[in-house]
């Protein structure tokens, strides 16, 4: 590879790296970074081409690092900590802000609060990010966003929540699927049909999935609700999610069921409740004027 000189340093691409180095499997990497494999791979290939050396060997054992990959892991997370505590400087020297950060979860919407917000003064703004399904009270707990539009928290240790209203479940099928016809399904109905989501995350499902449902092991579980489509698709086996989400991704290979007889899905506002931040607490207000256009 060329020399990278007069190259500035991709501060994105460095944390595809280390979420590579970290997991030792692109797979597994795009799921926690939320975003497809072959981007993450691409990704990784022009960061080796700016950096102009090669970061990982990619064989039949797997992927490993090579002796530049170990070097840019240790002190990638040195750089990447620098530069959060310089924005977090920067932010803290320009005095009090009246900005909020908002993650949403695939088919909900913040737009109406974030413009309700934003109206009742002058400098306000809501900066509104997808997150994950997996993530949504981690980047709370963490600090990366100040409120979140989630689902079904199960552990809501130092969580403030909020509800904001409930919607239906729907199956998610091949095209072909006998069953994807039917105005409805019930969990039973489904019970000979492998169920992709990890067992351990949907506790409705747990309660209210036929004795002989087949569940797929957490380890092979799918998590983005990309990847959850892909299998689909596939004819793997089908996944159960909210009626806003369905709504948010169609494409023509899939069909959506409503589900008979499960409780519906919680929609709710979550914060970090040992966090005092007046800005926050604006958005959340402005959040339950617009509860029902949150999807």
């Amino acid at each position: 590879m060329t020399s990278p000189a007069g190259r500035d340093l991709d501060l994105r691409k460095l944390r595809y790296f280390v979420a590579v180095a970290e997991e030792l499997n692109f797979g597994r990497a795009a799921r926690r970074l939320h975003i497809a494999q072959p981007v993450l791979s691409r990704q990784i290939r022009v960061f080796e081409g700016e950096l102009g050396v090669q970061l990982f060997v990619r064989g039949a054992t797997g992927t490993q690092l090579t002796g530049a990959g170990a070097q840019l892991l240790q002190d990638a997370k040195v750089l990447l900590d620098e530069a959060k505590a310089l924005q977090q400087r920067l932010f803290h020297a320009a005095g009090p802000s009246r900005t909020v950060a908002v993650g949403v979860l695939p088919g909900l919407r913040a737009t109406a609060a974030a413009v309700r917000f934003e109206s009742a003064g002058q400098g306000r703004q809501a900066v509104v990010r997808q997150v994950g399904w997996a993530e949504q009270a981690e980047v709370v707990r963490s600090g990366d966003v100040d409120v979140v539009y989630a689902r079904e928290v199960e552990d809501s240790t130092g969580l403030g929540i909020a509800p904001l209203l409930s919607e239906p479940y729907c199956a998610v099928l091949p095209a072909d699927d006998p069953l994807a016809g039917r105005s409805s399904v019930t969990m039973a109905d489904l019970a000979d049909r492998l169920l992709l989501q990890d067992p351990t995350v949907l506790a409705d499902l747990r309660r209210t999935a036929a004795p002989q449902q087949r569940w797929a092991p957490p380890p092979t579980a799918v998590h983005s609700v990309e990847d959850k489509l892909e299998h689909v698709a596939a004819r793997e086996g089908f996944v159960v999610l909210p009626r806003s989400t369905t709504d948010f991704y169609r494409r023509p290979d899939i069909r959506v069921v409503p589900i008979e007889g499960l409780p519906p899905n919680q929609v709710t506002l979550i914060w970090k409740a040992t966090v005092d931040n007046p800005v926050r607490d604006e958005f959340i207000s402005a959040a339950l004027a617009c509860r029902d256009e949150t999807v």
